[in-house]
């Protein structure tokens, strides 16, 4: 499995020659997090990644086709959404703020890195999360950590800017 530090070694460069501006174009709803709650993250491809809950976290989900979910860390979340409503059993509704950096993986940059198909990898809360060719590889503009976007999910949720 790559680490963080090797993924971003290999792509900030990519995606600072090739990459594009992004911002979210769907509002999401989320909720704290219970500590030691497992989230199994699924999109329209599968299983992605999972991760466990720590104190401060939320449970976000995307309003996608398939309503993923996802935890952020309370200080990412901060930097990222805005509330905009309070819903029921400790739901809101957020607006999403900022950018992201990302580029289309294709099999060139997996050959690259001497991944055929599928690119699994550290995600930056340390479990493994794959990546296929046509799914956007990210980055926030602080630079700090790479991820995946599936690619329908993607397209149902960001905006280049």
């Amino acid at each position: 499995m790559i680490t963080q530090k090797e993924m971003l070694a290999h792509f900030l460069p990519i995606l600072e020659k090739s990459g594009k501006r992004y911002k979210k174009k769907s509002m999401i709803r989320a909720k704290k997090a219970k500590p030691g709650q497992l989230v199994i993250t699924k999109t329209s491809d599968g299983e992605e990644t999972q991760n466990t809950a720590e104190v401060g976290d939320w449970l976000v989900e995307n309003q996608t086709s398939v309503n993923e979910l996802y935890l952020v860390k309370a200080e990412t979340f901060e930097k990222k959404y805005t509330i905009v409503q309070a819903l029921e059993h400790g739901w809101g509704c957020y607006h999403p703020k900022g950018e992201i950096l990302g580029i289309i993986v294709n099999e060139a940059h997996f050959d690259e890195l001497g991944v055929t198909k599928t690119l699994k990898f550290q995600a930056p809360w340390k479990d493994s999360m794959v990546a296929k060719p046509g799914d956007m590889l990210v980055v926030p503009l602080d630079k700090d950590e790479i991820y995946r976007i599936a690619k329908k999910e993607f397209g149902e949720t960001y905006i280049e800017v």
